[in-house]
């Protein structure tokens, strides 16, 4: 059996109930965790404290602490992982930002090349993680759509039909949502 159909079948196993199922999924994602969250760290500022296998350990105990997740697929499966990893990452900077002493120190800057614009400039993280908010009061979809693009890396034709919508339908959201942040982050 292939390493996806492999890892459909243990989320099958999981999503019945199965939780030993999780020792024998870890090994078989790790590989594309690890390269989900060196993307994600890729924007982030230099010196970042944390590592691309911290990152996956950290969206790890989310996802096996979090019994109400039952993804089917591989494609739900990474969705969600990179969710969880963005969701580390805010809190991360929130907490850095908190300090020891009052915080005030600089904020966690992310890069969104490909994303808003491609001058590769830092954003804020926090304001990135707000201006995401503000459009999911909106457009919930659109938010996955990003999330589902930039934080986890999938293609169109895989997101549309991870969210039920034509490819033409992701696009315009994708685009909608690029344009929305760049005012926002602006």
């Amino acid at each position: 059996m292939s390493g996806a159909g492999a890892i459909t079948v243990l989320l099958k196993r999981l999503a019945g109930g199965e939780s030993a199922v999780d020792a024998e999924l870890l090994p078989l994602v790790y590989t594309e965790l690890r390269a989900l969250a060196a993307r994600h760290l890729a924007g982030e500022r230099a010196g970042h404290t944390l590592s691309p296998t911290a990152l996956v350990h950290e969206a790890w105990m989310r996802l096996a602490d979090d019994d109400s997740l039952a993804p089917t697929d591989r494609r739900q499966f990474f969705a969600i992982a990179a969710r969880r990893m963005r969701q580390v990452l805010v809190d991360h900077a929130r907490r850095r930002d908190a300090g020891k002493r009052g915080g005030g120190g600089p904020r966690e800057q992310v890069t969104l090349s490909g994303l808003v614009d491609e001058r590769g400039t830092g954003i804020d993280a926090l304001a990135l993680d707000q201006a995401l908010a503000q459009l999911e009061a909106h457009d919930p979809r659109k938010v996955r759509v990003v999330e589902l693009r930039y934080f986890a890396g999938l293609e169109m034709n895989d997101i549309a039909e991870l969210l039920g919508i034509s490819r033409a339908t992701a696009h315009r959201d994708w685009e909608v949502a690029r344009a929305f942040l760049y005012q926002a982050l602006g």
